[in-house]
């Protein structure tokens, strides 16, 4: 156990949670490949992998040379832009997603973090949204008739730091006068409804409930001009407390969709209605019931006789019509998308859009062959020293930029002010982040981090979705205590084809379920059998070891009763 408790005035709860601990590093010398949570039947993932675009023994993050953003589809204007933000090849990820999304097909993109999983979504709808403009202008400087409504894009995050780097890549992108292509902003906190009409919002589900539900006019109008959806962090956003907000929205967006078949079959030659009646309001709050009889085959079905005879009710219209035209199209992302398990985020999403794109990862729950890896065993009396040793060994690995940008990884809030204490009574200074600091002061810290270079010791609040580029080392202090955290954490570092290393301390406690990892590394095989997101790889150990401790003393009594 780790003394850092020590340095504070009450001992923290980390205590506790580090026995329930696990690390996924393996001797960097080793020449087998650990699979961390690859799923049973990795072929169902997707309909296309990023190996068609790799030669073999070739780069493991950037295409072929002979591959570029036009072959791809992108314009030429967005293109110029891409080259203009310094993003001259695309990635593996990007070239596997981008034809998919601008397909117009709902898409999945479960690759590994630091792939290019924001682009790949982001250059697709970008381009989509600044061609229609120019078929608007087009078509409203001819004598062709009105132009067309306006489609906008929403882009779901789980939280307002995540919200804003989308914004910021966003607004990257820019045309010849140096202004952003299309009008992105962020919808999240304080922030009140924006009173230009943006091309693109980014918001949290909570925040943009807020903004929409109170309000019925500007509920149907933005779900009717929504066209693009796209889910970033996808599997946290199907889980936990995100799950029913994320569902609802997908519900509303969803009996839109419903409502514009319906009208346009019923009335082709009149033009739909952006607005709700009363029965679609009763019809709203009960299609979370008919999607979920939608499991079965003769659930809510009509007969053909009693919709001849006209029989059927306004409310089972959907029930008739469960393959409806579609006007919106689903774009979901994520770094680890477990599937196995009715609840998990992947098996969700294979049951609500089984029609949908997989893009997968080359190393998606695997390890990064671009991660070296230390591998130390620490005691009570080495804990500390050694700590200081690898946060000093970090600072010696210079990244390629130069600056040091280490990144301290423990469980909780306490244990993070630990080592902190820690680090500053070696005469090392260091950033800290976590859930008590202040949005400002987390947002300031990540700017100065990036800008300045330094170590920041931090929870697992910095291991999603935050992209700072040349992180050179990732230390854990403090084992993670999920496969699905610690793929996060290490993925702070090799990003973007660059090279990181990673330094795991384990006490002899953790022996079992290194040696459980080790061995399923040695196999090939996959380690999701002694993992789930609610427990550790600990518990499924104790589980498995007083099971073995009652079958061996049932049959000790047996042997003594013969």
């Amino acid at each position: 156990m780790l003394p850092f408790y020590k340095l504070s005035a009450s001992p923290p709860r980390f205590l506790s949670q580090f026995r329930h601990s696990f690390s996924l590093l393996s001797n960097s010398s080793s020449p087998f490949r650990i699979s961390l949570l690859w799923l049973s039947h990795p072929r169902r993932f997707g309909t296309a992998t990023t190996a068609a675009y790799r030669k073999e023994g070739g780069d493991t993050f950037f295409t072929e040379e002979s591959v570029s953003w036009t072959s791809l589809g992108v314009s030429d204007n967005v293109s110029q832009a891409l080259y203009n933000a310094g993003l001259g090849q695309p990635s593996l990820v990007q070239a596997a997603s981008i034809p998919s999304i601008l397909s117009g097909k709902d898409v999945v993109v479960a690759a590994e973090t630091g792939s290019g999983k924001t682009h790949s979504f982001l250059v697709p709808l970008i381009d989509k949204l600044c061609n229609e403009h120019d078929e608007s202008a087009n078509v409203a400087s001819s004598d062709q008739g009105v132009s067309q409504p306006r489609k906008i894009s929403l882009v779901l995050c789980p939280n307002v730091t995540l919200a804003d780097q989308v914004v910021r890549m966003a607004n990257g992108l820019c045309g010849e006068n140096g202004e952003p292509l299309l009008s992105v902003v962020s919808l999240c906190g304080r922030q009140g409804w924006p009173v230009n009409e943006p091309d693109i919002i980014v918001s949290t589900p909570a925040a943009l409930l807020n903004n929409i539900d109170p309000k019925n006019f500007r509920r149907t109008d933005f779900i009717r001009s929504v066209k693009y959806v796209v889910f970033d962090e996808a599997d946290m956003l199907l889980s936990g407390g995100y799950q029913n907000k994320v569902i609802r929205l997908i519900h509303m967006l969803r009996f839109d969709e419903k409502l514009l078949s319906r009208s346009s079959e019923e009335n082709p030659s009149e033009p739909t209605s952006s607005h709700f009646s009363s029965e679609d309001e009763d019809d709203l709050q009960t299609e979370d019931v008919f999607e979920e009889e939608g499991d079965s085959e003769n659930d809510g079905d009509v007969h053909e006789e009693e919709v001849e005879a006209g029989h059927v009710k306004s409310l089972d219209w959907r029930r008739v019509r469960k393959v409806y035209k579609r006007s919106k199209q689903y774009v979901f992302v994520a770094a680890t998308l477990p599937a196995n398990g009715k609840r998990t985020a992947g098996a969700v999403l294979k049951k609500m859009f089984p029609e949908a794109d997989w893009v997968s990862g080359n190393y998606l729950h695997c390890h990064n062959p671009r991660l070296k890896q230390r591998w130390i065993e620490v005691t009570f009396d080495t804990q500390v020293d050694e700590l200081i040793k690898a946060v000093k060994h970090g600072i010696e690995t210079r990244s390629a930029s130069g600056q040091c940008r280490t990144m301290v990884f423990a469980n909780t809030v306490e244990a993070v002010e630990s080592v902190a204490k820690i680090l500053m009574r070696a005469g090392i200074e260091c950033y800290q982040y976590h859930k008590d600091c202040s949005l400002e002061d987390r947002a300031k810290t990540l700017v100065d981090f990036q800008e300045k270079g330094g170590i920041l010791v931090c929870t697992d609040s910095a291991a999603r979705g935050v992209d700072i580029p040349n992180v050179s080392h990732v230390i854990q202090a403090d084992f993670a205590t999920s496969a699905v955290d610690f793929i996060h954490r290490v993925g702070r570092t090799a990003r973007a084809g660059q090279y990181g290393l990673v330094t795991s301390m384990y006490t002899e406690s953790d022996r079992d379920l290194v040696a459980a990892v080790r061995r399923a590394g040695e196999l090939d095989l996959p380690v999701e059998t002694a993992f789930s997101r609610k427990r550790s790889f600990r518990n499924k150990l104790k589980k498995k070891a007083a099971l073995r401790r009652i079958k061996d003393s049932s049959s000790n009594e047996e042997s003594v009763l013969a």
